[in-house]
């Protein structure tokens, strides 16, 4: 039963990121060229969705599926650390034209190019995880 719930959130995910065209290869580069608003504004509504949701877990005093309280607490900021993250992060998301997410719904959508795409992404996490006791962080 618990799979079939997994299952109907990420098809009802895929739905939603397609229909408001998230997953467009012409969406993203128009965003990263400063063309269009459209992500932007996905973006946005689903930072503010995401904080709005999770003060109210924390109001109602939600628990999640490990029995903990639901709560976050704040990373400290390490600009170069971060800037160069988030510029490799989104040099993959421009040249592939898909964040994690899409990359699924890609996949599903039968674009089968995507299933190099996570099989890479995946080898880049265990590369890290491999060597990320020798970085300098």
């Amino acid at each position: 039963m618990r799979l079939l719930s997994f299952f109907i959130v990420g098809t009802v995910f895929g739905i939603v990121m397609t229909k408001s065209e998230a997953v467009s290869w012409f969406r993203i580069h128009e965003m990263f060229r400063f063309e269009s608003f459209h992500m932007y504004g996905i973006i946005g509504t689903a930072v503010v969705l995401g904080a709005i949701i999770i003060a109210a877990m924390k109001r109602f005093k939600v628990k999640t599926l490990r029995d903990t309280m639901v709560g976050y607490m704040p990373m400290q900021l390490h600009v170069p650390r971060h800037l160069l993250a988030g510029s490799i992060f989104g040099l993959g998301w421009a040249l592939m034209g898909a964040c994690p997410g899409p990359m699924f719904v890609m996949l599903g959508q039968g674009f089968g190019i995507f299933a190099l795409v996570i099989l890479s992404a995946t080898l880049g996490t265990f590369a890290y995880g491999v060597v990320k006791d020798h970085l300098p962080h």
